[in-house]
C-alpha cells in the first residue's frame, strides 16, 4: 500500500479539516494538500521524466511546503531522500550523488549554495518560486499504486563515523511505525497539533506520518526550527499539542522562566539520546506526566521500545525511577533481544547488544550489501547499543558498544558515571568518554559544562559508585559539542580529547584535573 492514500482519504472525507498551519496561522486543509501535492506529483512525473522508484531529495529547513513536497513524492510513487539542512554544501551533494537522486527541492537560503553546484539533477525547485508555484497549479495526478516492498524513504545516518548509509524504509515500513506510535505512545485525534520544532528530515518527519493518518495538524514555527519563546507562544495557540524533541530542547523548555501552559500540551515525546534522570524529573515537575520517551534507530524509524506517559503519571509505583530512567517496554510491532553472540537471547539482568527484528526493519542499505549484511546478520537489526532487560520487560540501555570504557580489565559505562555526575545541581551538561592510556587501556574522563569543582564531583562519585569507576580527569568546557539533532558528538569529544592530550604532553602539563591519577582496580 502507498501510505499517501492516508491524504487521499483525509481530503474525501475530511477535507475541510486543517491539515498545515504556519506558526500561529492557518495555511492549508486537507483538501488544499492533496491537491496541491497531487499537482506536484503529475510535474515530477510528466514534467521531469520521473518513474516510480526514483528518488527525489529534500534539502530544507521546515517549511509548510515541506509537506506536500514529501507527499507529492510518495503520490507520485517516488521516494523521498530528507537531507539534513545544515549539512555542508558538498555533504548534501554526496548524498544526492549516492542516493541517485534526479530532482530536489530546496528552500530559498539553502538556494543559492545548491544551484551552484554540479548536481546533475532535472530539477532543483526552490519552495515559493516560480517553478514551485507552476507544479502547485497543474492537474492533480492520480494516486500511484505502490507495494508495501517499495523503497519509500531513504533516510540517510548523521555519519558521525565516516559516510552516512541511506536506511531503505519502505511503505510497509512506515505504516507499522504509524500505526504502532498511535497505539503505543501517543494516540491522537483528528485535530490534534504536532509541532514540528525538530528537522521534518528526521524524527519530526517521521512523526507527520501518523498525524497525517488521523487528520491532525501539522504546525510548522516560522523560525523553522526550535526557539524557546516561539514553542511557548504555539503551546498557547495549539491545544492538545504534542511535539517530537531532543532532550537538550526539553531541558531548555523546562528550564524557561515563562509561565508554561502544560495543561494544553497533549505530550512531549523525546528520542535521539538519552535523558539524564536530573533532567527527566525537571520536565516531569514543570510539565507533569506528559513526557514519552522513542528508542529507536534509522534502520527501526522510531520503534525499538517507547516509555509511555502512562508510566511517567504512575508515580506510586515502587520503581517508578528506575523505569523512568529505562528505555521502556518493547514496541507492538517488533521482537526485541538482547544479546551476546550468535543472537542468542541473554536472560534479564545481563548485558548485551540490542537486536530487533520486525515490520519496522529497514530493507537494507542503499548501494551498500556489505553494510546490510552485517547490520541484518542473521535476520536480526543489529544495533550497536547495550543494553539490558529487567525482569517487567524494561529495557535499560548503556552506551554505544564502541563508548563501552575497558580500564584495567574492568567495564565502565559512561551512562552511569553521566548520571552520576548530574546529580551534582553544578552540572549543566556532560559527557564521559575513554582516554587511552598505556598502563590502564583507558582511563574516565568527564567533559562538564557547568560550575561545579573537581572536589565536588570526586565526592558525588565516591558517595554513590565504586571508585574505579570515577573519572581521572575533569575537562571543563562551556558546552558539549552536538549534532544537529541534538545528540552529544562523543566521537568529536574524543578527537578533541586526543589532540589536547598531545597538546599537553608536549607542554609537560597536566590536565584541567586529575583526581588520584592511576585509575583503581575494581575491589
Amino acid at each position: 500500500m502507498n501510505f499517501a492514500y492516508w491524504l487521499e482519504r483525509a481530503a474525501l472525507t475530511r477535507g475541510d479539516l486543517l491539515a498545515v498551519a504556519s506558526g500561529e496561522a492557518q495555511t492549508a486543509s486537507y483538501e488544499d494538500l492533496a491537491r496541491r501535492s497531487a499537482a506536484m506529483a503529475r510535474g515530477l512525473r510528466e514534467t521531469y521524466r520521473l518513474s516510480p522508484g526514483d528518488r527525489v531529495a529534500i534539502a530544507a529547513k521546515n517549511h509548510p511546503a515541506y509537506l506536500e513536497a514529501l507527499f507529492a513524492i510518495w503520490w507520485a510513487g517516488l521516494v523521498a531522500v530528507p537531507v539534513n539542512a545544515k549539512l555542508h554544501p558538498t555533504e548534501v551533494a554526496w548524498i544526492v550523488e549516492h542516493s541517485q537522486s534526479q530532482a530536489m527541492f530546496c528552500s530559498s537560503d539553502l538556494a543559492p549554495a545548491l544551484s551552484g553546484l554540479d548536481l546533475g539533477l532535472r530539477a532543483l525547485v526552490c519552495f515559493g518560486d516560480a517553478e514551485h508555484e507552476r507544479l502547485t497549479a497543474l492537474e492533480p495526478a492520480p494516486l500511484t499504486a505502490r507495494s508495501g516492498q517499495d523503497v519509500a524513504w531513504l533516510f540517510y545516518t548523521s555519519g558521525t563515523t565516516g559516510r552516512p548509509k541511506g536506511a531503505m524504509l519502505t511503505h510497509s515500513n512506515l505504516v507499522a511505525m504509524s500505526l504502532a506510535h498511535l497505539v503505543d505512545v501517543d494516540p491522537t485525534a483528528p485535530g490534534d497539533a504536532l509541532i514540528h520544532c525538530a528537522p521534518l528530515s528526521h524524527g519530526s518527519g517521521l512523526l507527520c506520518l501518523p498525524h497525517v493518518c488521523q487528520m491532525g495538524v501539522n504546525v510548522v514555527p516560522e523560525s523553522g526550527g526550535f526557539d524557546v519563546s516561539e514553542m511557548l507562544a504555539l503551546l498557547r495557540r495549539w491545544k492538545r499539542a504534542s511535539f517530537f524533541a531532543a532532550p537538550t530542547m526539553v531541558r531548555r523548555l523546562a528550564e524557561a522562566p515563562e509561565e508554561i501552559e502544560a495543561a494544553s500540551i497533549r505530550s512531549i515525546v523525546w528520542g535521539g539520546a538519552p535523558m539524564h534522570m536530573a533532567d527527566t524529573l525537571k520536565a516531569l515537575d514543570r510539565f507533569g506526566p506528559r513526557l514519552a520517551q522513542l528508542y529507536g534507530q534509522g534502520e527501526s524509524p522510531m520503534t525499538i521500545t517507547a516509555l509511555s506517559t502512562r508510566e511517567a503519571e504512575d508515580r506510586e509505583h515502587p520503581r517508578w525511577q528506575e523505569r523512568m530512567m529505562s528505555a521502556g517496554t518493547v514496541r507492538s510491532v517488533v521482537e526485541v533481544i538482547v544479546a551476546a553472540a550468535q543472537e542468542k537471547p541473554l536472560p534479564a539482568g545481563e548485558l548485551g547488544e540490542v537486536l530487533v527484528r520486525g515490520e519496522t526493519v529497514m530493507a537494507g542499505y542503499w548501494r551498500d550489501a556489505e553494510a546490510s549484511a552485517t547490520a541484518l546478520q542473521g535476520g536480526w537489526l543489529h544495533t550497536g547499543d547495550l543494553g539490558s532487560f529487567d525482569q517487567e520487560g524494561y529495557l535499560t540501555l548503556m552506551d554505544r558498544s564502541k563508548d563501552l570504557i575497558i580500564s584495567g580489565g574492568s567495564n565502565i559505562y559512561p551512562r552511569e558515571v553521566e548520571e552520576v555526575l548530574m546529580s551534582h545541581p553544578g552540572v549543566r551538561e556532560v559527557s564521559v568518554i575513554g582516554r587511552p592510556d598505556p598502563e590502564w587501556g583507558e582511563i574516565v574522563v568527564a567533559y562538564v559544562a557547568g560550575e561545579a569543582t573537581p572536589e565536588e564531583l570526586d565526592s558525588v562519585c565516591l558517595e554513590r559508585m565504586g571508585r574505579f569507576k570515577r573519572p581521572k580527569d575533569y575537562v571543563f568546557v562551556p558546552s558539549l559539542p552536538k549534532s544537529n539533532y541534538g545528540k552529544v558528538l562523543k566521537t568529536t569529544l574524543r578527537e578533541q580529547d586526543a589532540k589536547r592530550s598531545l597538546e599537553h604532553d608536549a607542554n609537560g602539563s597536566q590536565g584541567a584535573h586529575s583526581a588520584a591519577d592511576a585509575p583503581e582496580m575494581s575491589r
